[in-house]
């Protein structure tokens, strides 16, 4: 979310009377890379780009291909192929042991569907959406660069053959790349999902609270800090959150939005502003919740609920992460941040947070054999119109 929000504000700088610009997209990756499908770099014709394809070892020829791209107005798929360290044809020995297929468009800012302004919409809108790009063509309707669009609202008509293969993606966040064979005529797309990212609430706004929002926002999440406490929820304290809102502990649900991707964190080290918060919470779905302190502190808070008659079946302590972080050894407010906000990336990424090291085989899910996305052929598929 972060380097799209930054990739519009490079966008929003470009003097396009005077220059031009090219979006690359990574949408294919056999074996190992830096970057993974979606990864986005925005580049102008003057040399200058924003955003990543890999660890910088293929930029220098995506610009290359990418003024290609300005210059003919069409966009194309570059394969990257960095198997062979030692016969590289970039002149160096990339070590990433991967193919990569880059599409690079060409961007005209009087297209309201141009890829940069969908991006757009994306941020103003912050939905979860699946976004399909054609990336080759036979079928003269379907071109290069032309999208289709799937949101929790549907809207935009999409095709039957292409729906149900939009769906999946946009329920598993896994992107495929396939080839559909229409009336003989073969187009290959590229689906993905794109989402807003992790909406973190953090409940008190102590001291320890500030490393904590600007770690947040600096990975590009959205923050919004409460506290039923005016004096501590001075705006200058918080220049970088999202939102610093004032919220009764009787009534905090009134002040917050609770989505699939949001996450609570109870740092106020006020036992009966926690338990109160925390009761409040455990009537919605919100997926996590973590809370600062000891194991005792919530402990107590537990026999406490227990003695008032509310007892929590397993599934909703699964939600309560108590103490909140993981085991990194931390002491200082900065430590505690990084541990907090590193536990909070896992649990929504769905990992243990371990040691690299101690995950036997790729450290990114291979879909299909040894790919990143799935990828099928197109004698799979065959619709006929």
């Amino acid at each position: 979310m972060k380097e799209i929000s930054r990739i519009l504000e490079v966008y929003e700088q470009i003097d396009f009377e005077q220059r031009k610009a090219a979006l690359a997209t990574v949408v294919w990756v056999e074996g190992s890379s830096y970057r993974r499908p979606g990864a986005r770099m925005l580049i102008t014709d003057d040399g200058r780009w924003e955003g990543a394809i890999s660890g910088g070892c293929l930029e220098g020829d995506a610009l290359r291909k990418a003024r290609q791209v300005m210059r003919d107005g069409a966009p194309i798929v570059v394969t990257y192929d960095t198997m062979d360290d030692g016969a590289n044809s970039f002149g160096v020995g990339l070590g990433c042991n991967g193919i990569i297929d880059v599409l690079i468009e060409p961007i005209d800012p009087a297209n309201p569907q141009n890829p940069v302004a969908l991006l757009r919409e994306f941020v103003q809108k912050r939905d979860v959406r699946a976004l399909a790009t054609v990336l080759k063509s036979d079928v003269p309707d379907l071109t290069p660069g032309s999208r289709f669009i799937l949101t929790e609202q549907a809207g935009e008509s999409i095709p039957d053959w292409l729906y149900s293969d939009m769906q999946d993606v946009f329920a598993s966040g896994k992107p495929l790349t396939a080839t559909y064979t229409l009336s003989s005529n073969n187009v290959e797309l590229f689906v993905e999902r794109i989402d807003p990212g992790i909406e973190l609430v953090i409940f008190g706004a102590g001291y320890d609270v500030i490393p904590v929002t600007k770690l947040a926002r600096e990975l590009g999440w959205q923050v919004t800090v409460t506290d039923d406490c005016v004096a501590h929820l001075a705006p200058k304290r918080f220049p970088v959150a999202t939102c610093v809102v004032f919220a009764d502990r009787t009534a905090v649900l009134d002040q917050v939005t609770v989505t699939e991707r949001t996450a609570a964190v109870l740092m106020s080290h006020n036992f009966n502003y926690d338990r109160a918060v925390l009761q409040a919470l455990l009537t919605t779905d919100i997926p996590y919740i973590g809370m600062l302190g000891p194991r005792k502190r919530f402990d107590k808070m537990q026999a406490e609920f227990e003695k008032d008659g509310l007892f929590l079946p397993k599934e909703v302590l699964n939600r309560i992460h108590a103490p909140i972080g993981l085991d990194l050894g931390a002491e200082t407010p900065d430590e505690i941040a990084l541990s907090i906000i590193a536990e909070i990336r896992a649990f929504f990424a769905k990992r243990a947070g371990g040691f690299l090291k101690d995950i036997p085989g790729p450290i990114h899910e291979r879909l299909s054999g040894n790919a990143s996305a799935y990828r099928r052929q197109p004698d799979t598929i065959d619709f006929t119109e």
